[in-house]
C-alpha cells in the first residue's frame, strides 16, 4: 500500500501542472503515469502533428521552448517540454502505472494500479478529455472493402497519394487532418460535416490568431462568439455556398459548452473553395465499396478518415462513483467539486478558448487552493 496525501493520475499537461502546484505548496503528491515515458499519446500521433496553439501560450511553470522553434511547435518539442518540466521540478512519477479503479475507502480514497495500490486524501484525475480514439459505430462499416482509420492514426500524408479520401468531421481534427492532404497528389477529397464550420487561419497580417485567445476567453460568449465569426467571415468570405451545415451555435459556445474546439486552417479552407474538397453530407451508413449520406448520395473512397472525436475512457475507473455525464464526461472541473465526494478533482476536462496548456495552469492552481484549504 502506497500512502501519498495526494494522489495525480495522468502525466499530460493537466497532470504534470497539478503536481508541480501541490509540490510547491508543501503537499506530499504523487503523479500515477499508465505510460513508461511521459508524451505517450504525442508519440503515437502522426509525425506531421503540430501545436494550434501558439507557443508563448503552450508553455508550463520555468520551461519553455528552444530559440528558433516554429510558432506551433511540433509533437517532439512538447514532449521534450513534458520531460525538462518533470526533470526541473523534479516531480514525483510512478510511471507504467495504470489506474484501473477508484474507491472510497473510509475518509481516503483507495486506487488500484496493477499490482500497485494507492490510499490518498485526494485524488486528481488529469487522464485528459482526448484518450481514446471515438469511431461511430456506423452501420454496414464492418463488410466495407475499403480502409477506416481514426484521425489519430492518420499517420504520413504521402501515404494517401493518388487515393480517394472521405475525411468524417468536420472539427479541429478534420480541417488538420485536410490540412495536410492537400499538400499531396491524392484522388478526390470529401468533407462529411455534421456541424458548421467555426475556423480561423493560424495568421492574419503575419500575426498569428492565438495570440488574441486570452483576450478573447475573458469576454462574455456572445461577445467572442461575434468576434470569431466575423474573423472566420474576413478571413475566408462567405462560405454558404459550399455546401457545408449551417450553424448552430457560435464558436466560442460551442467550444466551451460542448468541447468543440475551433479549428485552425493552413491550407484546407482554400482547397475547399478551388473545389477539390468537395463538402456532403453525413454518413448514414456503408455498403461493400460505397459510403452511403444522409441525403441518400453515395461515394466511394479508397479511405474513410474518422475525425469524429475522443472519448475520456473514465467508465471503469470513476463511472461507479455517479461523477459521469451521458458522454462520459465529468461533471465538475477545476476547482469544483462534489461535497458528497470530498477529495475527487478532475482536470483537462473541459476545452479552453487558450489551449490546455494556460488552462492547466489556472486549474492547478485552483486546485491547489482548495486542498490547501481544506487541511
Amino acid at each position: 500500500m502506497i500512502e501519498t496525501e495526494v494522489l495525480v493520475i495522468g502525466g499530460g499537461a493537466a497532470g504534470l501542472a497539478v503536481t508541480q502546484a501541490l509540490a510547491r505548496a508543501g503537499i506530499g503528491v504523487r503523479l500515477a503515469e499508465s505510460e513508461a515515458q511521459l508524451g505517450g499519446p504525442w508519440r503515437r500521433r502522426h509525425k506531421h502533428l503540430t501545436l494550434n496553439s501558439h507557443r508563448d501560450l503552450s508553455v508550463l511553470p520555468g520551461v519553455g521552448y528552444p530559440a528558433g522553434t516554429p510558432a506551433f511547435p511540433a509533437r517532439a518539442k512538447v514532449i521534450s517540454l513534458f520531460e525538462d518540466f518533470a526533470r526541473l521540478h523534479k516531480l514525483p512519477i510512478d510511471y507504467s502505472a495504470t489506474v484501473e479503479r477508484i474507491d472510497r475507502a473510509g475518509d481516503r480514497w483507495q486506487i488500484k494500479a496493477g499490482e500497485r495500490t494507492y490510499r490518498a486524501r485526494h485524488v486528481i484525475v488529469a487522464t485528459g478529455r482526448d484518450k481514446l480514439p471515438f469511431i461511430p459505430d456506423w452501420p454496414g462499416s464492418d463488410g466495407f472493402t475499403g480502409r477506416i482509420v481514426h484521425s489519430a492514426d492518420f499517420g504520413e500524408a504521402a501515404f494517401y497519394r493518388g487515393q480517394s479520401v472521405l475525411v468524417a468531421g468536420a472539427g479541429n481534427s478534420g480541417i488538420d487532418v485536410l490540412n495536410h492532404l492537400v499538400r499531396v497528389e491524392t484522388g478526390p477529397i470529401w468533407l462529411s460535416a455534421r456541424h458548421a464550420l467555426a475556423v480561423l487561419p493560424k495568421r492574419v497580417f503575419n500575426i498569428a490568431v492565438h495570440k488574441i485567445s486570452p483576450m478573447l476567453a475573458r469576454l462574455p460568449l456572445a461577445l467572442a462568439d461575434l468576434i470569431v465569426s466575423t474573423v472566420q467571415r474576413l478571413t475566408f468570405g462567405d462560405l454558404s455556398g459550399l455546401g457545408l451545415p449551417k450553424s448552430a451555435g457560435g464558436p466560442a459556445t460551442r467550444l466551451t459548452v460542448d468541447s468543440v474546439a475551433i479549428a485552425s486552417d493552413d491550407g484546407a479552407m482554400a482547397a475547399m473553395k478551388a473545389g477539390r474538397v468537395k463538402a456532403v453530407p453525413e454518413i448514414k451508413g456503408f455498403d461493400c465499396t460505397k459510403v452511403v449520406l444522409e441525403d441518400g448520395r453515395s461515394v466511394e473512397p479508397d479511405v474513410v478518415i474518422a475525425a469524429t472525436g475522443y472519448r475520456t475512457g473514465l467508465e471503469a475507473m470513476v463511472g461507479h462513483l455517479g461523477v459521469l455525464d451521458g458522454r462520459g464526461r465529468p461533471r465538475f472541473n477545476g476547482g469544483q467539486n462534489d461535497p458528497n465526494l470530498p477529495g475527487l478533482w478532475f482536470t483537462g476536462m473541459r476545452a479552453d478558448l487558450r489551449g490546455c496548456f494556460m488552462n492547466a495552469i489556472d486549474k492547478a492552481e485552483a486546485i491547489t487552493k482548495r486542498i490547501v484549504k481544506e487541511r
